[in-house]
């Protein structure tokens, strides 16, 4: 893998800066969802999830329903 050095001052910024710039970089790739690549280990758990969901649709739950549940926890840190 391929060493990046941040550009001159990235590393003079706060972390809370740090964090917006690499933000502003992804929404610049995210713009063109398309061409970002996906590994093969992304497109086999969702291989294998979607089976384990053929195989027992009642083992998983709404999305809306899992989302509640991780608020409601976020909310009771």
């Amino acid at each position: 893998m391929t060493k990046i050095i941040p550009p001159p001052g990235f590393d003079d910024l706060s972390v809370d800066e740090r964090i917006d710039f690499v933000q502003s970089l992804w929404d610049r790739i995210a713009v063109t969802p398309e061409q970002v690549p996906v590994p093969e280990w992304h497109r086999r758990i969702i291989r294998e999830r979607l089976e384990a969901y053929r195989e027992n649709p009642a083992a998983g739950r709404p999305w809306t329903e899992a989302r509640s549940e991780i608020e409601r926890k976020l909310r009771e840190r």
